[in-house]
Parts: C-alpha cells; sequence; structure tokens
C-alpha cells in the first residue's frame, strides 16, 4: 500500500480547489473515511483511508467535465501512488461524465466501496444539517434524514441512485449506510469545522 503523507496530500488539493465549499466536502468526506475504517476494523489504515477521502474530488473544481478522467495525471504529477488512484478514480463508477465517457473502473476493496457509498451521502446530510435551528448534524434524528432522503426536491445534487447503488455494493441496508454516515459526521464534525476554520 502506498502512502503520502497528510500534508503534502493537502497542499496537492489546494493546488487545484480553492473554493471553500469543495474543501470542506474533502475535509468532510476524510473524517467520514476515518471513522469508517475505525469502525470496520481497518484502524490501522485509518490515515490512509483519510487520505483517499480528502483527494477523491482533486480534479472536480477545474475540470469538472473531466472528473475522474484528470485525477490520475494529477495525483501522478503529485507523487500520489496507483492504490490511492485507483480508489479516487473508482468513486466514479458507473456514472457518465460531462464530456460523455461512462466511468468504468469499479471498487474493490471495502474501502473504495465506501468512498463510493458516503461521499454523495455527506452532501445530503450537511445540507440537511443546515434546515436545523442548530446547524448541525449532532442533533439530527434518522427519521428526519430519511424524511429528507425520499424528498425528491431536497438537495436534489446528491443523487440518491449512486447512494442506493454504494449501498448495495457494501451489501448493506440503506438504512445502515444513512444511519452509519450521519453518525460519522456527528463524531468529526467538531474536526471539520476546525480544518475549515484553519483555511
Amino acid at each position: 500500500m502506498d502512502y503520502i503523507a497528510r500534508e503534502d496530500a493537502l497542499a496537492l488539493l489546494k493546488r487545484y480547489n480553492q473554493d471553500p465549499f469543495h474543501l470542506q466536502h474533502a475535509f468532510t468526506v476524510e473524517a467520514v473515511m476515518k471513522w469508517y475504517a475505525n469502525e470496520l476494523g481497518y484502524a490501522e489504515d485509518a490515515e490512509y483511508w483519510g487520505i483517499v477521502g480528502l483527494l477523491h474530488d482533486i480534479d472536480f473544481e477545474q475540470y469538472p467535465e473531466e472528473h475522474c478522467l484528470k485525477a490520475p495525471e494529477l495525483l501522478r504529477e503529485g507523487g500520489v501512488g496507483e492504490d490511492i488512484i485507483h480508489s479516487v478514480v473508482s468513486h466514479g463508477y458507473g456514472i457518465t461524465i460531462g464530456c460523455g465517457v461512462t466511468l468504468d473502473v469499479a471498487p474493490e476493496h471495502e474501502m473504495e466501496k465506501v468512498l463510493f457509498a458516503a461521499d454523495e451521502l455527506t452532501g445530503l446530510i450537511w445540507a440537511a444539517a443546515l434546515m436545523h435551528p442548530s446547524k448541525s448534524t449532532k442533533d439530527m434524528e434518522l427519521k428526519s434524514l430519511k424524511k429528507k432522503y425520499k424528498s425528491k426536491g431536497f438537495a436534489a445534487g446528491c443523487s440518491r441512485e449512486v447512494i442506493q447503488r454504494g449501498a448495495d455494493q457494501l451489501g448493506w441496508e440503506l438504512e445502515k449506510l444513512l444511519t452509519m454516515t450521519m453518525e460519522a459526521m456527528k463524531a468529526t464534525e467538531d474536526t471539520i469545522n476546525a480544518e475549515c476554520e484553519s483555511l
């Protein structure tokens, strides 16, 4: 398993991403991935899972039409190894991007399946949190999250099809994925906010 130091990964991310929204998403997915690593028995690889989460959308801000196609080039230039590159690209599996290409690198390892499943869902959970008076995930309940999930007009940019496909790839019920990702965000919200404030 190849490795890049977190500070180097962050510097590489910031080379191609300046939008606070995109950086917040990167920090969110990083923190959620580390939480999942600890929960699913991969604690010794938690930092690695986090790096994959941090870098997963490296090409999205500057190359949205080539999302997941441009990433390998940017990552290789930054000295990132092929394991991480495969994981980053696999989160776009089966999705047709702006330039008309359908991405065909499938998630293989459980970590890659978690990234695929949780990526879109973190956006939906943040959007739901912002509807709360507290603007926080910490007082969010599964019932209200499920209601938001079922409302097609809410956070319409977060693909329910991708989230469901992610749960299926993991062999999980959707409710398990919703519950665990919500708990991950509750547990890591302070860390994410601190990262955002340090920018």
